[in-house]
């Protein structure tokens, strides 16, 4: 059964770095992708990266390369390692997937079908 789980958030001082982990996002098959999100409160869900089945990364334009997402293979953990974080980094960060996945619809979170429930990342100035 596919069920995201999320895993590594924590309470860090501003410009430290933490790295999240997403298991347990892939079904039968190899060809997932992975997305992670973002949402604090009183505020929308927002796209933070993802990488595709075959692939290829994207990032929001907010990220300004402090983010790497990364796996070592296809069924293995999705990791977002997060460096240079700021107070506007803290949120529930949410792992999704989905059965292949479009270049045209990365950030989409209507196209992502599995959700974990998210972890927290709060950022202390």
């Amino acid at each position: 059964q596919v069920h995201p789980v999320e895993s590594g958030g924590g309470l860090v001082p501003t410009g430290g770095s933490l790295t999240l982990s997403c298991t347990n996002f892939a079904g039968t098959g190899s060809r997932y992708s992975v997305a992670w999100f973002r949402q604090a409160p009183g505020k929308e869900r927002n796209f933070v990266a993802s990488i595709l089945w075959n692939n290829e990364i994207y990032y929001a334009d907010f990220v300004k390369d402090r983010f790497t997402i990364s796996r070592d293979s296809p069924k293995s953990a999705v990791r977002l390692q997060m460096s240079g974080l700021t107070p506007e980094d803290s949120a529930v960060y949410y792992c999704a997937s989905q059965l292949l996945g479009a270049s045209s619809s990365y950030s989409d979170s209507s196209k992502y079908r599995y959700w974990g429930r998210g972890t927290q990342v709060t950022v202390s100035s």
